[in-house]
């Protein structure tokens, strides 16, 4: 892995979400401007139902100020879905997400047996494509692109297609 950018919180610390941090998620979606921004209830859900497969990062005060969303396919139990990911607008460019990022991914690799990440990212989404890409590269895997939902499966008016990523598999050392 690769150290954390110079100006990475030193007093940033990445856990578990817990419900009370459900409206939190849902502002920093909101906020992010570029998520599709699911129902406030969908993020209490998250926070009780899939907290071991997501994280949350907290300033020094213990407020969130980024998150990643996970879920394990049911068909791939080793496989982690990354879901969303948002950082505030304050503290974007100083390599938090990659922090949520492997570490996350440290944790279910070693609680979950966990050895593939799969995400899907809109073209010309640029840093999730750097963010995603990056973490392969961290971690000795490939990277498998293919278009997972085309623009005419949305119902609900356009929407870029989504492209799948997966990436694996994951190298032993990560869980250490």
């Amino acid at each position: 892995m690769t150290a954390a950018p110079a100006d990475t919180p030193a007093d940033l610390h990445i856990d578990r979400p817990s419900v009370a941090d459900g409206a939190a998620l849902w502002r920093l979606a909101k906020e992010s401007g570029n998520l599709d921004l699911n129902s406030s209830y969908s993020y209490l859900l998250w926070c009780r139902d899939f907290a071991a497969t997501s994280a949350v990062a907290r300033d020094g005060d213990g407020e969130p100020i980024g998150f990643i969303t996970g879920y394990l396919r049911p068909d791939r139990p080793r496989t982690l879905l990354v879901w969303q990911v948002a950082v505030d607008g304050a503290h974007r460019g100083r390599g938090i997400a990659a922090r949520l990022l492997d570490g996350l991914a440290a944790r279910v690799a070693a609680e979950l047996e966990v050895i593939c990440v799969e995400t899907t990212i809109t073209p010309g989404n640029t840093a999730s494509e750097r963010l995603f890409t990056s973490f392969a590269a961290r971690h000795g895997a490939r990277v498998e692109r293919e278009v997972l939902f085309d623009t005419p499966l949305f119902p609900d008016g356009p929407h870029d297609p989504e492209v799948l990523y997966r990436i694996g598999p994951l190298t032993p050392h990560l869980s250490h």
